[in-house]
This record gives structure tokens, sequence and C-alpha cells, in this order.
């Protein structure tokens, strides 16, 4: 049989042209039905003035069954149109006039849940970023903005609930048991922030009075017997909706805001004007089933979908190569939001730790791109690490470079140029330029080339004359498609840390923010009364490599003293970090592992220092092996593992008194509260368990059961969890059978075990995940149990880059199974093989064999294909 994989086509930033023909209003009526859903668009059309008359009226779609098609009121005959492959065209169209079609679609069979498709409790939609055209024939970019009145009809008792964009405008029966509701959205849009909603569902309603007066109705819907784990969300849509009148000056502009969880969903949470469709993970919580992080989450991404209502939906990108121009700005303003709430120190550290793990291997990779690409095959690929959190460093550094006040100052002016249009992001860093007066010219190169910089720094002190110098040199190494790069400017935040601990001056200021501009340029300190220890790239200013020779008592002098807590942390991390490479490099040579004993004094000053314990936490946990294995020009997994296991093994040897009071002292001592205090005691005390359960000492291990049985939050019970999740022996098969059978009808929860597992340290970790792909709690159409147990096994950096391929072939398996299910999901699955020739000859021939093997396949998606083919070069 032939390969029938389409060939791909290839979209460039270059060839953008505005559309033809613009659509003023759209008018949707949606009858579901068991035998599928009859869709009938009634469309506004007029020619687009920008553009020469007399181009064809092309429309999109896909999976369309085409009922009828007519123009200004008269059915068109077949041959007065045409459909080819998924476009519908007219040749000759008036200048203005009114496209009905009408349309039949299958959503029971659409497991891409891409569109209109079905879950468990009713139908939804999911149109970002082409999803729309899975709907109905339409001009489905982002740059045809129009407003929407929908109806639904549908069984009554079976779906009471219909939603859609806007505000409710009519609602009544039908005969044979069935009902209707229209909604109108008062606002332009484009296609891909439409939503609709036919289910059943419990609702939890609130209300929301804005800065100037204005009452807004808050919903969130959930599947039934969910709704005593909505109160967080709901709080925290309340504080995302005040922050931003606060911080931003922007205000609800909707009378009806609304949130729907539904468990089956690509994507965390969508945007869709006034109508959020969200993955239930982001939304139900509840101290019982819910962890710390799963609290704070919600929090975020409430806020983030929230925040979209301004820099998303009233500016919206013009094409999709300006994503980053939303979801960079958005994951921004949803980092500051978490800041505020929770605790900036380590919301910044945590920021980072992410960026490191995800987005510095995808620039280094087969997937690097600009934050704004020039070229994809499958947009769906391109939402990613770099669009989005790179793309918020990007927008920090703006801030940076011009501070608070000029940044909210272009914020106001952005809004007021462009409210109601589809912009790019050189609109978005035009009104910043305006504001401030600041020459951004060079500053787009951060959105025009893909890798991360590296810069090399080196200082000299000169006692005579009290001046201290510093020479940065920057570099980015080549990137698919980009071999030569040109100079960034770049801000380096730079303080002095004396030998007595304390920032010195400079001039008035501790923290310089030095704009490199050159391949090399050298800054000069003058009045510097002692020889200090530079603290460089503080707050992590700029998204760049740092190389600076710091020694062993530079670091333990930064981690004891600098006055930044990210560059406090850095400077454990680089301790850690540097010890832990240069032991993986003794066990590949056949060497016993060698720690020396300062890094147990430079652990315990932080342990003791009585600081913020969410920061201790964050500075004793380890660099991942996948942040660590960058830095290695040939990765060897297993020497990576089993030395980063001995350094948490050497750390709990030595602190093994310390951690034992510590988590004593930090028991709990009334009812759960997930509030950032409380967090923080959780984090730290957890930690400690870990540690100590370092050991195979039977008091430890009780320790761990004994949390495990008696905790009254899925914090610490989960904590216990993944402590006797790596214990070989009844301990750790007990605590996951009995975790199971408690929690078996919580769907969020059995995540949580599906993950636990697939990320074990344990040697029969490949042949656990494989027999619970079996398992009832599977479900391969499920995103959300796709990532939990495939994506969380594509992380397991020792048993995935096992040296016999059988991690690499599994997953190739599970990869081609899931292509024709859900091309989105198995594509962001394939992306576990980027980093593949960084690993020796032999990983490298077994996971080559599999991308070929994936590659060949017949009928491969366009989305997994562009990720196979960029990934074999």
């Amino acid at each position: 049989m032939p390969n029938t994989t389409p060939t791909p086509v290839t979209v460039r930033l270059e060839d953008y042209t505005p559309p033809p023909y613009l659509i003023d209003t759209v008018h949707l009526d949606v009858d579901i039905r068991k035998e599928g859903a009859v869709v009938t668009a009634t469309l506004k059309c007029l020619r687009n003035r920008m553009v020469p008359a007399g181009a064809s009226l092309v429309l999109d779609g896909e999976e369309l069954e085409t009922l009828a098609v007519s123009l200004d009121g008269q059915q068109l005959a077949a041959d007065a149109y045409r459909i080819a492959g998924s476009q519908l065209v007219i040749e000759h169209v008036p200048e203005q006039f009114t496209l009905q079609t009408q349309v039949r679609i299958q959503p029971d069979k659409n497991t891409q849940l891409s569109g209109f498709y079905r879950s468990k409790n009713g139908y939804f939609t999911q149109c970002e970023p082409q999803g729309f055209r899975r709907i109905t024939w339409f001009i489905d970019r982002p740059d045809v903005m129009a407003r929407y009145t929908v109806t639904l009809h549908a069984e009554k008792a079976v779906f009471p609930v219909l939603l859609a964009n806007g505000n409710p405008v009519a609602s009544g029966d039908e005969p044979d048991g069935r009902h209707f509701a229209t909604w109108e959205d008062p606002f332009k849009k484009p296609s891909y922030l439409f939503a609709m909603v036919a289910g059943k569902l419990d609702v939890l309603r609130d209300t929301y009075r804005t800065y100037s007066g204005r009452e807004v109705q808050l919903a969130i819907y959930v599947e039934p017997g969910k709704l005593d784990q909505c109160a967080h969300a709901m709080a925290a849509l309340k504080k995302s909706m005040r922050w931003d009148e606060q911080r931003f000056g922007l205000e609800c502009d909707l009378d009806h805001y609304m949130i729907v969880a539904v468990g089956d969903f690509n994507m965390g949470a969508m945007e869709n004007k006034g109508l959020n469709i969200f993955n239930t993970k982001y939304v139900l919580a509840r101290a019982d089933v819910a962890t710390d992080v799963d609290f704070e989450n919600i929090d975020r991404v409430v806020a983030h979908e929230y925040f979209h209502n301004w820099t998303g939906n009233r500016v919206t990108c013009r094409d999709w190569f300006q994503l980053s121009l939303k979801e960079g700005l958005t994951v921004f303003r949803d980092q500051e939001f978490g800041a505020d709430t929770h605790s900036r120190e380590t919301a910044r550290i945590r920021e980072v730790r992410g960026l490191r793990a995800v987005q510095f291997p995808e620039d280094a990779g087969p997937m690097a791109h600009p934050v704004r690409p020039s070229i994809y095959v499958e947009i769906n690929n391109f939402y990613t690490a770099t669009v989005y959190e790179k793309g918020a460093e990007v927008v920090r550094m703006i801030q940076t470079l011009i501070g608070w006040r000029a940044f909210r100052k272009g914020m106001d002016l952005y809004f007021e140029r462009h409210d109601g249009q589809a912009v790019t992001c050189d609109d978005f860093v035009a009104a910043m330029s305006a504001a401030s007066g600041f020459d951004f010219t060079q500053f787009m190169t951060w959105y025009r080339q893909s890798g991360t910089p590296k810069v090399t720094a080196c200082g000299a002190y000169d006692g005579a004359a009290k001046r201290y110098t510093l020479t940065l040199r920057q570099s980015c190494a080549p990137t698919p498609e980009q071999p030569e790069k040109a100079p960034y400017l770049i801000p380096v935040a730079v303080g002095l840390v004396g030998p007595d601990g304390t920032d010195l001056d400079l001039g008035g200021e501790t923290t310089r923010i030095l704009q490199l501009t050159e391949p090399e340029q050298t800054f000069v300190f003058e009045n510097i009364p002692v020889a200090p220890v530079p603290s460089l790239l503080r707050n992590f200013s700029a998204p760049v490599v740092l190389d600076y020779s710091y020694s062993e008592s530079d670091l333990a002098h930064l981690l004891a003293h600098d006055s930044d807590p990210f560059n406090r942390w850095e400077a454990g991390q680089r301790l850690f970090g540097q010890l832990i490479l240069s032991n993986a490099a003794r066990l590949a040579r056949g060497e016993p592992q060698d720690w020396p004993t300062s890094v147990i004094e430079a652990a315990r000053k932080v342990l003791n220092n009585g600081s913020d314990p969410a920061f201790i936490a964050e500075a004793l946990t380890l660099p991942s092996e996948a942040t660590l294995a960058e830095q290695m020009d040939v990765v060897d997994p297993e020497a990576l593992h089993d030395a980063r296991n001995g350094l948490l093994l050497m750390l709990a040897s030595g602190l093994e008194g310390d951690f034992a009071r510590l988590y004593a002292r930090l028991a709990p001592s009334g009812a759960y509260r997930p509030d950032t205090a409380e967090a923080a005691r959780r984090r730290l005390r957890n930690l400690c368990l870990a540690y100590l359960n370092e050991f195979d000492k039977r008091n430890y291990r009780a320790l761990a059961r004994q949390q495990f049985e008696g905790a009254d939050n899925m914090t610490d019970q989960f904590a216990a969890l993944s402590t006797l999740a790596n214990v070989v022996g009844a301990d750790g098969e007990k605590a996951l059978a009995d975790f199971y059978e408690r929690w078996q009808n919580e769907a969020l929860v059995v995540d949580k075990w599906l993950a636990v597992q697939a990320g074990s340290r344990l040697p029969d970790t490949l042949a656990r995940v494989q027999s619970l792909t079996r398992h009832a709690a599977f479900d391969l159409k499920n995103p959300n149990k796709v990532y939990a147990l495939l994506r969380t096994f594509g992380a397991n950096h020792r048993y995935f880059h096992a040296a016999d391929g059988s991690g690499y072939r599994f997953l190739g398996e599970q990869i081609t199974a899931l292509d024709p299910l859900n091309p989105q999901v198995a594509a962001r699955l394939a992306r576990c093989f980027d980093r593949w020739k960084k690993f020796d000859d032999g990983r490298q021939a077994h996971a080559r064999a599999v991308l070929e093997s994936l590659r060949r396949h017949t009928g491969l998606s366009s989305d997994v294909f562009e990720v196979v083919d960029k990934a074999l070069g």
C-alpha cells in the first residue's frame, strides 16, 4: 500500500496577504441530534477594499457534509461552486452579499477534540487555531473579525444547558421535548474565539462589581457532582478581575463571564470571548483531591484566560505567526499576577526552572523557532514554550529596559491604538517605543532569531584604582534555517557583593542594568572599595545561558549572602550542577563518586538560615536531569541519574539530623489551608521527608506511611505517595494500591497516580507503564491520561533513554496508535524525541530507527510528520 501521508504545505510569514473578503456578521443555527448536528451559517460578507477586486471567495472546511449553499437568498446549483479538498470556492460574488451554507457534522466521532466534539457530559468546542472550519464553511483566519449570533437546539432532558459567547437574548421550548437558546456577542471576534456548549452541567453562580460600578454575572459550569470543587476557581476569577483593574486599569467589558470545565480537552484552557472552555484540571480543586500546586495553577490559568479578554480578544493577532503577541504577553501578565498573589521570589525561580527544563532544550533542538516564527507546516505544533514562556521573557525584558511606569503607559497606548483590531508583534513594540522613547530596533532580534544566546563574562578588580571591570561577550549557536545570528540587545542586571555579604554601592544603586548590544563590551565600575563577587543576570534579566568561572567559594558566598533571591538560588543550582556533572563524568570513566564535604555546610546554611521555607525548598531541590543534560556534549543518562541520586544521598547523610528535626518542627498545627505560608511549610516539610527516605531506614519509611495514611489533604498524601512509589517492596506497592482504591472515581487524582508511576526511579518502570496502558484507568483518547502516563514517561530521563532502545520503541508505538485519534496530542508526545542526537551512538541508532519508522507510517498526520521530519533533520 502506498504511503498516504499528505504532502506538507509550508506557510511563510513573508507570504501574508490581507483577506480578499471580510465578514461583518455571522448567524449560526446549530441543530444537535443523534444522527449529527446540522449547522446553518448565514454570513454577511463584503469585499476588503484594501485588496484589488476580482478574487474568488474561498472558505475553509474540514469533515463537513455540505447540504446546501445559497447566495443572497438563491440556492446555488452544484456547478456554481466547487469543493476542492478543504476549500469551498465561488468564482464570482458581488461587492456585498449574504452567503448561507448548511452542513452536517459528526461531533460524536470527533476524537481530535478540535471543532465541535462530544465529551461525557455534552458537546463542547475548541476552535483555536483552526477548529472553526470543522463546524462550518468560513474564512477561518484571525484577521477576519465578525459579530456572532448563535442559536442552539437540543433535547432538553439530555442537554439542559445551551451556551455560546456573549449575552442570552432568547430561549424556549420546542416540540418533541427539545429546546433552544440564542446568544448574541456584541464584540467582533475572530473565529478561533468562537465557543458553544450543550450539556448536562451543574453551575456555580456569583457576581462581580467592576471599579466603574457595572455588575458582571459570573458562572462556572462543571460535570454533575463536582460543584463543591469550584469555589477556588471562582475566587481566582474575582481576584484576577480586581488585579487587572488595579495593575493595568483594564475592566471586564462583558455582562456575562462563563467558565465551562470539560475532562476531554487538548489544552489547558481557552479564552473564547466570555465563554472560556477549561480542562477540568484547572478548575476543580478541594483540599483532599488537589495539591498546593494545583491550587496555584488554577489561580494562574484562570487569570491567564481572563487576562486574554484584553490581550488576545479585544486586541488579537493578525496571523498565527504573531501568536506570541497574545500568548507571551498574557503569560507575562499571569506571571506577575502569580507573583503578587503568592511569592514573588519563588514564582520567579519556578518560572526559570521550567524555562530551562523545556524551552532551552527546544531552542537547541530540531523544533527551534523564533518567538515569532517565520515558517510552519502545522500551526498546532507552535503552541510551544518558545512562543509562551520565552515570549513572556521578551515582554519582561521590555519592562526591564524602560521601567514599569513607561511599560504601563505603553500598554495604555497599545489599547488606545489597536482596540478591536488584529495586529502584529511590531505594533505592540511600537506602542512601547512611543510611550518610552526607547529605540527597540535591535531588540526585535529577540522576535526574529531562534536559539538561546550565551553570555560569557569575566571580571577584574584593580585595588589601587578601586575599579572593577566586567567584560561581556555574546554569541548564539546556529539553529535550523538560521546559521548566522545578529547580536541581541541583552539587559544584564548586575550587582557586586562584598566580602561581608553586603551589596556594594554602584553610584546610588545596588543593581545596574547593563545593555549588551555588541559581540563584546566592557563595563567599568568606579569607587569599588574591595574585591567583589559579581552577581550577574539578577532576577534572570534575560533568557540566556551565563558562562562565568565562579569558584566553589564564590558560589557558597552568593548562596549565603546575595540580596537577589533568584541569584541566591542560582548560586546553589550552579554549585550542585557542577558537582553532579563532574561525578557523572567520573562514573562514565568507571571511577567512584567524590563529593566535597563543603557542599553539606553550604546546604546546612540554607536549611537553617530561617528564611522563607518556600525559598529553602527551592534552593535544596537539585537541578533536573533534563536541565543538566543540556550542559553535556554527549549525555550518559545512567551516569547522570546515578550522580544526581548520589548527591541526594550525600546531602541526606550529612543533614540527616537537620532534616529530621525540621520535619518534626514543621508538622501541621491545624486544618489544611491553601494559603502561601502554609503551602511553603508543606513544601519544605515534604522535601525533608523525601531526603530522609533516600536512606533505606524503617523509621523514615514509617514516617512516610504515617503521613500517607493520616494526611487530611492531597498535598501531603501525594508527597508521601511519591516517596513510597520509589521504594522497592511492599510499602510502595501497598501505597499505590490503597491510593487507587480510594481515588479511582476522581479522574484528576487518578492522573497523579499514573504520573507518579511513569516518573519512578525503580528499574521496572517501563514494564509498569506498559501494563498501565492496559489498565482501566488509562484511555488513549483522553489527553489528560496521555500526558499523565506517556508524556511523563517521555520525561523520565533514565528510562525513556534506556540503552537498549526499549523506551523509544514503546513511545513510538503509542504515537502510532494515537495519531489517527488525536494528531495534536500525538505530535506533542513525539516532541519527547527532540534531543535524541545529544546521546551516544547506540541510543541514536535506536531513536533514529523509531523516528524513521514513524515517518514511513501510512497516513501519518501533518502534525506528527513535521515533528518527526525535523527531528530526523
